[in-house]
């Protein structure tokens, strides 16, 4: 019989001010893209719908700059 157990929840770093994000340190924000370029998604980073809504844009101003490429 197959045993099912929970896995352990994530936690938004942000809310835990752990991580301080800003879309000129584009060092930090690797972290929360894939290597096509995608912004990885919530279920993946462990962050709330606030701060990854907050990822995502400072994700784009840094593309609009050009300090992130848009793909790889």
């Amino acid at each position: 019989m197959a045993e099912f157990y929970r896995k352990k929840r994530k936690i938004c770093l942000m809310c835990a001010g752990k991580a301080n994000i800003d879309y000129k340190d584009p060092e930090t924000l690797k972290r929360y893209i894939n290597e096509k370029g995608k912004i990885v998604p919530r279920r993946v980073t462990g962050n709330c719908a606030r701060h990854q809504r907050y990822i995502a844009t400072q994700v784009k101003r840094s593309r609009a700059i050009a300090l992130m490429p848009y793909t790889r």
